[in-house]
């Protein structure tokens, strides 16, 4: 009797790749469990070995370059991967769109005024009274980092001052957005209303920066950026905002118009009710901007 041919068998459905079947906030936290030990860890390691643990004036310009290429090589890079891997795209997922001009002018008038009201909140929590033993040692660490800070965005001649804002304005508007606005958020809008994952993505941005003194700040400029892409489903109107922010505050520097410059009342700034005014007239204007924004642009949750 001749051998019967064998039965097929029913073809096993293919397993979808790892980073396509977790869920959004396995993904999420796995992103960015990995970017932060790529740049805090591996990165901040790295600079600490070349450049050393004293900041001056002459090594400002080499840490600032090399905090813009640990930020490409160590935020960006994996970024672009783990879209691709998460999604199998990249310009999609992330949102890449070209802005209009009226879209790009709303977006900058509303983040001037949200920072001149954040400098009122500043203000006020610097005027929060300490105790004697806590309040010399939030002093000494303040210190340390607004000295580190106002080295790495200090500039003594124009050529010097284009390099602070590639790499201290330029370079984090496009790479921090691309993480936390166009994957972080992207996933989470997955399990959230859109609004939602605007508010944890900055909520997450501001935690990632690690700056006690200014995580309220970076909190509400986190919520911003996210608010604009949810609303514009634009990305790219969130970097323009992030690259304004970090442009002035350079300007503030290299002009030395210090960080408690007044755009909207006058008066000395160190009078509060001049802050106060300032304040005010900034949270106005900032309504007013966003009202308006959110109302000549696109909203989707599921988009």
């Amino acid at each position: 009797m001749a051998d019967l041919p064998p039965t097929p068998q029913p073809a096993l459905p293919a397993q979808e790749p790892f980073f396509k079947r977790i869920s959004p906030t396995a993904f999420v936290v796995l992103s960015l469990a990995l970017v932060f030990v790529l740049y805090q860890v591996v990165a901040g390691l790295l600079a600490f070995l070349f450049l050393g643990n004293e900041l001056t004036h002459e090594t400002a310009a080499a840490l600032r370059l090399a905090t813009a290429v640990g930020q490409i090589l160590c935020i960006l890079v994996p970024t672009l991967l783990l879209a691709r891997a998460r999604y199998g795209s990249i310009v999609v997922p992330l949102r890449l769109k070209i802005p209009s001009l009226l879209d790009i002018l709303i977006v900058s008038v509303a983040l001037v005024a949200l920072q001149q009201l954040l400098q009122g909140y500043m203000a006020a929590q610097d005027a929060i009274p300490l105790p004697p033993q806590i309040e010399r040692y939030v002093q000494i660490i303040k210190n340390i980092i607004e000295r580190t800070y106002l080295l790495l965005v200090s500039a003594g001649s124009p050529l010097e001052f284009a390099g602070v804002v590639a790499t201290v304005a330029l370079v984090p508007a496009v790479v921090e957005e691309l993480l936390f606005r166009g994957l972080v958020q992207r996933d989470l809008e997955k399990v959230a209303s859109g609004m939602r994952a605007a508010v944890v993505a900055g909520v997450i941005f501001g935690v990632y920066h690690l700056n006690p003194f200014s995580i309220v700040p970076l909190i509400a400029l986190g919520v911003f950026f996210g608010y604009i892409v949810y609303r514009s489903q634009n990305i790219t109107l969130a970097m323009v905002a992030h690259f304004l922010n970090n442009f002035l505050t350079s300007c503030s520097v290299y002009f030395g118009l210090g960080d408690d410059y007044l755009a909207f009342a006058s008066g000395d700034a160190s009078r509060p009710d001049a802050v106060l005014a300032n304040s005010a007239i900034g949270a106005l204007i900032f309504v007013a901007a966003t009202y308006y924004f959110a109302r000549g642009s696109y909203h989707k949750d599921s988009a």
